[in-house]
């Protein structure tokens, strides 16, 4: 061979060896990457596997209340209308800190009733409730001796946080407890200096404080929210976790080292605590994800007011979804605008987070007198009213791998897979897809009235997935979601391959 042709075939191999590379998909690379180093990034890969996270997983449906001194202005002040949420009145241009500070000696809750909340909690069907011990406000619901900004001072005076525990304790609803790190109340407290895109490129060298002074001010402020956790959980022994909020704070953020030793505190003091997702970050500056992208904390919190849209993004953690009536309101506010979801919308919700081997959690927000405003009484009822009959499917029910169709929702628990029609179709079949080697089905029926429904076999499609109808009876009527149950058993057995035709 001459040296030309010789140079020519080197071209050329180098040509190949170059295309097949950049051919190579994403994933090979990915795979073959290094982890960093972390002491401070996350302390488990995978779910965890105790029974209290099981009892988690299994809720499907949770209570979420917003309440505080925040309830008494409702959204208003001075006959203006604030368009913020209404927790955070306070921050606004058109509230006088110094006045909003004076209304917790008018907080008179008359008209609440711990008893009669967790019974509407209890026939809505909700298994959890979220509970806002002390939003961004510093106001705290229960008689903290750490500061007197509490509900001892206030004309109610009792205990309110105690009555809610105790209340949703007996009707077997868990009870979770929301802190706010951030405390626009206390002289300690700051955020630090805002973070700026070039703050995060170079983390290790963020200073969230100008001066010492500054820091030590926050100090005092780092062992008040450590006291005030630890007498959380030492004076609500029942309570089965905590859901933490104003964590994006820099200074916060950069305490990194001692917020992930008050966690590790917290979980020595109560085995089995569930904590979420952005309770702290890792020493580069993530939160929720470490570094490496692992999920930090026992389940993902980053889907509030959103929902993912398949499987995949949920990447195999546990999650749930928080979820306001308005579009933005979670404390009380007086004046609902823009759209305001239907139980129809909530329904749905619910379901395709379950679907997804989520919780979703509805948010209420009584008012300055301790009352649920009557829209979200009506929610609560006509939810609760479809979780009376179709509850199978949502308490304790997991992820089917199945392809979606447009009717609705797949849910699955033991040999019966849920399908919960949304939008029911114009020729009254509901088709389903199994793949070659799935659970063969055996029957189905109404979960409402257990009226059976006709199993029409379609044959195969050039997947030789196997194709069916599930007939709704005729004589059913409704005009909300409903559940068609399928009993599977076996698997599919393929005989014969579907063959395309010959072009």
């Amino acid at each position: 061979m001459s040296t030309k042709t010789k140079n020519r075939a080197a071209k050329y191999l180098l040509l190949i060896v170059f295309i097949a590379t950049i051919c190579l998909p994403a994933k090979s690379f990915s795979q073959e990457k290094t982890k960093i180093s972390l002491q401070y990034g996350s302390h488990r890969e995978g779910k965890r596997t105790d029974a209290d996270m099981a009892r988690w997983r299994g809720y499907g449906l949770g209570q979420f209340i917003h309440w505080g001194v925040y309830a008494i202005p409702g959204g208003h002040w001075d006959g203006k209308y604030y368009g913020g949420a209404a927790e955070w009145i306070r921050s606004w241009e058109g509230m006088p800190n110094a006045e909003y500070d004076k209304l917790y000696k008018q907080f008179n809750p008359v008209n609440f009733s711990a008893a009669a909340w967790a019974k509407q909690a209890k026939n809505m069907g909700a298994k959890y409730v979220i509970i806002t011990t002390k939003h961004h406000d510093g106001f705290c619901i229960w008689p903290s001796k750490y500061t007197d900004y509490n509900i001892k001072n206030t004309p109610y005076k009792k205990d309110i946080l105690k009555e809610i525990v105790t209340a949703y304790d007996k009707e077997g609803i868990d009870v979770y407890l929301y802190f706010s790190i951030i405390d626009w109340n206390h002289p300690g407290y700051q955020a630090g200096t805002g973070i700026t895109p070039e703050d995060r490129l170079n983390w290790s060298n963020y200073k969230p404080f100008k001066t010492d002074e500054e820091k030590t001010r926050y100090a005092t402020f780092k062992e008040f929210t450590r006291n005030q956790l630890i007498e959380l959980l030492t004076d609500y022994p029942t309570a089965k976790g905590l859901w933490f909020d104003g964590t994006w704070d820099g200074a916060w953020m950069k305490e990194f080292a001692w917020v992930d030793q008050l966690e590790k505190e917290l979980r020595a003091m109560r085995p089995g605590l569930i904590i979420g997702s952005r309770f702290r970050a890792d020493e580069n500056g993530k939160r929720g994800f470490d570094s490496n992208g692992v999920l930090m904390g026992d389940y993902e919190q980053g889907w509030e007011r959103d929902l993912p849209n398949s499987i995949e993004d949920v990447h195999g953690n546990d999650w749930d979804c928080v979820m306001t009536v308005p579009e933005n309101q979670w404390g009380y506010h007086s004046d609902w605008r823009g759209y305001v979801k239907t139980s129809d919308d909530l329904i749905e919700m619910l379901v395709k987070s379950v679907s997804m081997n989520g919780n979703f959690v509805l948010n209420f927000g009584p008012d300055g007198k301790g009352a649920i405003r009557p829209e979200e009484t009506k929610l609560a009822k006509e939810i609760g009213d479809w979780m009376k009959i179709n509850n199978e499917a949502i308490y304790g029910c997991t992820y089917v791998n199945l392809k979606k169709q447009g009717w609705g929702y797949y849910t699955k628990k033991d040999n019966k897979i849920y399908l919960t029609v949304i939008n029911r179709p114009i020729n009254e079949r509901v088709n389903i897809e199994i793949p070659k080697g799935g659970l063969k089905p055996i029957k189905a029926y109404l979960l409402e009235n257990k009226k059976t429904a006709d199993i029409i076999n379609r044959g195969r499609n050039k997947q030789n997935s196997s194709l069916y109808s599930i007939a709704i009876p005729t004589e059913y009527k409704s005009n909300k979601p409903f559940v068609i149950v399928l009993e599977v058993g076996g698997t599919e057995e393929i005989k014969e391959a579907y063959q395309q035709a010959k072009t």
